[in-house]
């Protein structure tokens, strides 16, 4: 039997060839290898199997962008909630404990019950 070897070099012209991937990656988009648990993979492959068929990767994608979304709209209301109630405590730590409309009730009733 005739072993069958490799050309070491054929007249291929390379003078035109670019380095680099054959297919372009999608703009906004970058290619990383991360380890998942298995539960998470199967979940997203059973997703795209009950569809009837599309891409895992795509489903954690946007589960993940909508967590991202949904995360800086939360920090967002959270941080104008807090502007608003800082504003609220500066208006209450300037009035002393004695002045508040509890105290000033305390006072009235402690002062009924002493006539």
């Amino acid at each position: 039997m005739k072993k069958v070897v490799a050309e070491k070099y054929r007249d291929i012209d390379f003078s035109r060839a670019k380095r680099g991937p054959v297919v372009k990656p999608e703009p906004g988009k970058t290619k990383i290898s991360i380890r998942l648990d298995n539960t998470i993979l199967e979940y997203f492959r059973d997703l795209v199997d009950r569809a009837g068929g599309g891409n895992y990767q795509t489903l954690i994608n946007d589960a993940l962008l909508e967590h991202v979304h949904r995360r800086s709209t939360l920090d967002a209301v959270r941080q104008v909630v807090r502007e608003e109630l800082s504003q609220y405590r500066v208006g209450r730590r300037l009035t002393s404990p004695s002045s508040g409309p509890a105290a000033r009730a305390a006072r009235s009733s402690a002062a009924e019950h002493q006539h």
